[in-house]
């Protein structure tokens, strides 16, 4: 049976992108601007709820907190780095910040475990991630055969600035909002069109974090020699990838790039070097040996963001390249046709597709999990639904959320649904190499063996 490793959750861990500030009361004032990572306090016995509120209202995160917990602040600081600033603003409480793609943050405060952190902060805030974000004047479509992409586009004022002629998608420019908001309208109504959308925007996946003492070692797996027919190719849809060092990457294929040739530069693994990681783990668990590859596909390059189109064009190279299992760590709210379709174009080729739920305890669907045939994951810690995961019916199986990765001789933990992912692709990528199971097999057995939890009250 798979274990994940035990993983002690590391308080404190913050990172930036924060937004808004508060007008400063007559008394107590706390300043996050939204010019840097930086915080200022001037607050004397402040209650913990108020002051809680004030930080939910500036920065938009989801602030849980266990009930019956109490404090009150004497604190007066000046632009202190925002990890500092909570220590000093929560003084003996633990908390634990969980960033989460396309979606607000969380923040868990408590005094005994993460998980008795239930009670939500509810304030009103004008936030960052109120509405789905988009490319600024794009459109992406889908047309009939037969169509005329460029007269059409001509017609509609546009440039064709991407193109996928076998697949009948196109990305278009338009020269302000207000031609693309009147383009949509025209091209819902068009014969010719059978799908358009906004070019959704996805934002980067939750980096890893260092760990001393990690609980696991790295990965120790040996490759079989792939046969000439039933191959098992994990399509990896996700930023560039590092090198895992001599003994893992055998395992990867030459990786390809929709956003063209980037390299990954940071000395900290990428969240596709974690990813990969994760699945040689989850397979190394089921045995010393595999013949199942990863390839895999860098949807971001050295922007901070994903499109839909480029995931779109990212799942189609997988599995142009040979994929018969793709792994899509990422996801947001909204709904993309186009990607929908291109999904199940993969799923009709007998090509099993998972993802991530979503790192917000709620039960509003994410996409691409959400999407039809698509195996929804989420994460569990300690054998039940972790704080931070997506609930709701659209949700096929759960796995543990942490995962411990090495980058040279440095250990790395990684948390999220993400992760709890690519242990599901690792698992079945695993069984169907070793094995004569057929993928509806091995995904009913993962549905008994990894049943979703009830989400505790």
């Amino acid at each position: 049976m798979f274990q994940s490793p035990k993983i002690l959750l590391r308080f404190g861990l913050l990172l930036g992108g924060l937004t808004f500030a508060r007008a400063e009361a007559a008394t107590n004032t706390l300043a996050w601007p939204d010019a840097g990572d930086r915080v200022s306090a001037d607050l004397h016995g402040e209650p913990l709820w108020p002051l809680l509120e004030d930080i939910a209202h500036q920065t938009g995160w989801h602030i849980f907190v266990e009930p019956g917990i109490d404090r009150k602040a004497d604190v007066k600081f000046s632009s202190l780095p925002s990890g500092e600033a909570l220590k000093k603003l929560l003084g003996d409480l633990n908390y634990a910040y969980v960033p989460r793609t396309n979606e607000a943050d969380q923040l868990y405060v408590f005094a005994t475990t993460m998980r008795a952190a239930t009670q939500r902060i509810n304030v009103a805030v004008t936030n960052r991630v109120a509405a789905a974000r988009h490319v600024a004047n794009e459109l992406i479509l889908k047309v009939k055969p037969g169509t005329d992409i460029d007269a059409l586009a001509k017609a509609l004022g546009a440039k064709v600035i991407g193109r996928d002629d076998k697949l009948g998608i196109y990305r278009l420019q338009f020269g302000d909002a207000a031609a693309t908001d009147a383009a949509l309208g025209q091209l819902k109504t068009n014969s010719d069109v059978a799908a358009v959308d906004y070019n959704y925007i996805y934002d980067a996946p939750p980096a890893p974090q260092r760990i001393a003492n990690a609980p696991v070692s790295p990965v120790s797996l040996s490759l079989n020699p792939p046969g000439d027919s039933g191959r098992v190719i994990v399509g990896l849809i996700d930023t560039p990838i590092q090198s895992l060092g001599s003994n893992l990457d055998p395992f990867v294929l030459k990786p390809v790039s929709i956003t063209g040739d980037t390299v990954a530069t940071s000395t900290d693994p990428t969240h596709a070097t974690s990813m990969a990681e994760t699945i040689l783990r989850a397979m190394s668990v089921q045995g010393s040996s595999t013949s199942a590859q990863i390839l895999p596909v860098d949807v971001y390059g050295n922007s901070e963001t994903a499109t839909t189109w480029n995931v779109a064009l990212g799942v189609q190279a997988a599995v142009n390249g040979g994929a018969t299992v793709l792994n899509l760590s990422l996801g947001g709210t909204t709904d993309s046709a186009i990607l929908s379709d291109v999904l199940q174009q993969a799923q009709a080729r007998g090509i099993v597709v998972f993802a991530a739920a979503g790192n917000q305890p709620v039960a509003t669907p994410t996409f691409p999990a959400a999407d039809s045939g698509v195996i929804a994951v989420a994460a569990t810690q300690g054998g039940q639904l972790a704080p931070y995961s997506n609930y709701g019916s659209f949700i096929a199986i759960a796995l543990p959320g942490s995962s411990v990765v090495y980058l040279g001789n440095l250990a790395y933990v990684v948390q999220g649904t993400s992760p709890a992912t690519a242990y599901a692709t690792g698992i079945a990528a695993g069984a169907r190499s070793g094995s004569g199971q057929t993928w509806p097999q091995i995904i009913a057995a993962m549905q008994q063996k990894f049943p979703v939890p009830a989400k505790s009250n």
